[in-house]
């Protein structure tokens, strides 16, 4: 139904043009796992569909062996089933998938039509199993027959985003160019995941909706299972701590469902949630034990990909020393308490929430929370129409000189810097006289980097705004929660 549709908006537009185009479509829809991807089409069509079929997931079936047949004839068989739930009347099995989609062709056709026949195959990464030449069979099944069918719109969705990208989008073989549209589907936003929250009926001040954010990156599978009349502490001990706890696995399912061989991507993961301000490519490899080359690299950008790890710069650097740093919520949140809960309370995010060590970790994710955001703090700012570039700010330690750690910069083409400091408190932020100090040297530190040829405006992102008092002059600039929200 798609009234359950909270948001995208431009996605249910991008349907509906789709619908209406005169020729064959096929639609690629991808992104990271439990985003949202098959509730999206399977509510948007309303489940009419003229065939659709769900691979079966290969970490469903622990005793597949190591080539892959046995899930290979899984895969065949399932999709037979598909076949005969949407009209097929062949019982006989399915030798190959160019037989599967011959079958699929004949069922198709009888079911032709004057209006738009939507068919949909979910998880396509995961028939691709070894030496089943799926992907010849596939390529073969659009370019012989989907393609030139004018009222066929194909749907197919898949977790796996670098297979997604490198077999269908940037396919250099038979489907070079025959793909019509691709959909990469984000995690929700602020203002997305307030809305999720409210139409299941759970009621959060914008507050709490945040610190829900820092747990789950807006990834709605995540947020579907924090409960009404219940408070965040109590949920989180019910999702994370719990004994059985939903997403107690679900760190591991998410290496598992999107690669075959993840150990050396897990390592990646786990060494960058060491690293605050990420790690360069060498230093990676040496700490993950990954030799630095083609595979290290392709690994990254998968990770990259897939929503789990952003490249940066810092400011000033050369745009040759990029740094990778993990930025997925959930797996930030899981390894940094679920994995390191040694006393095993099943309570703990209740009997800890107001700790130093909790406080802390806000304050943290407060700050990739802030990164994802920018958009929404630019137009806060009033900025949004104006070129600008973001990134953090690292300088050592030189001499007399002490170093400098900025959370945000803003760089802009009217020649001002937005120093952005984000802090996440439960009333009012107040400059104390040691924090005005390092604003201080922060600014001077900036200004002498620059040369004084930008216009520093300290800015602060902060939940409830600024206490005034002697040292609050010293900031420009203040965006609230409320910005973040817009």
């Amino acid at each position: 139904m798609k009234n359950l549709i909270v948001a995208r908006e431009k996605e249910q537009a991008v349907f509906e043009r789709l619908l209406n185009e005169p020729t064959a479509q096929m639609l690629i829809v991808y992104g990271r796992r439990r985003v949202g991807k098959t509730f999206l089409v399977r509510e948007y069509f309303e489940d009419h569909f003229a065939f659709k079929h769900t691979a079966v997931s290969p970490m469903e079936l622990k005793n597949h062996n190591k080539d892959g047949e046995l899930l290979y004839r899984i895969q065949l068989k399932e999709f037979a089933a598909s076949l005969r739930k949407y009209g097929s009347k062949d019982e006989n099995p399915i030798k190959d998938w160019f037989e599967a989609f011959h079958r699929l062709e004949a069922l198709l056709e009888k079911k032709r039509g004057k209006g738009k026949m939507v068919m949909f195959i979910d998880e396509l990464p995961w028939l691709d199993t070894p030496r089943a030449n799926f992907l010849s069979a596939f390529e073969h099944f659009w370019n012989d027959w989907g393609s030139g069918k004018h009222n066929l719109l194909l749907v197919v969705c898949g977790s796996a985003t670098s297979w997604m990208l490198d077999n269908l989008i940037n396919n250099k073989g038979g489907l070079y160019g025959r793909t019509n549209c691709e959909m990469h589907l984000h995690p929700f936003s602020l203002t997305e995941t307030e809305m999720y929250l409210h139409q299941r009926g759970v009621t959060l001040d914008r507050y709490d909706v945040v610190q829900t954010y820092m747990l789950t990156g807006g990834v709605a599978y995540y947020l579907s299972y924090f409960q009404p009349g219940v408070s965040l502490a109590e949920n989180i001990d019910a999702v994370f701590f719990a004994e059985n706890g939903f997403l107690q696995t679900e760190y591991d399912r998410l290496f598992t469902s999107l690669f075959a061989d993840n150990e050396g991507y897990r390592r990646i993961v786990e060494v960058l949630s060491g690293n605050r301000y990420g790690l360069t490519r060498e230093v990676l490899a040496k700490k993950a034990g990954i030799s630095l080359g083609g595979t290290l690299s392709n690994m990254l950008k998968a990770l990259v990909k897939n929503d789990l790890v952003t490249t940066y710069w810092n400011f000033g650097e050369s745009k040759r020393t990029q740094h990778y740093k993990l930025t997925d919520m959930f797996c930030l949140f899981y390894l940094g308490f679920v994995q390191k809960n040694p006393s095993n309370n099943r309570t703990y995010w209740y009997d800890n929430q107001n700790s130093p060590k909790l406080n802390s970790w806000r304050g943290r994710a407060f700050e990739d929370v802030c990164f994802v955001h920018q958009m929404e703090i630019k137009k806060a700012l009033g900025i949004s129409g104006v070129q600008a570039e973001v990134y953090p700010w690292h300088a050592t330690t030189e001499g007399n000189v002490p170093g400098a750690q900025i959370d945000m910069l803003i760089d802009r083409a009217d020649r001002v810097l937005n120093l952005c400091e984000m802090k996440f408190f439960q009333d009012e932020f107040v400059i104390s006289k040691d924090y005005d100090e390092r604003l201080r040297r922060k600014i001077s530190r900036l200004q002498k980097e620059t040369d004084g040829k930008r216009n520093v405006q300290v800015t602060l992102v902060t939940t409830f705004g600024l206490k005034k008092n002697m040292y609050s002059s010293r900031v420009q600039r203040i965006v609230t929660l409320d910005g973040l929200f817009k």
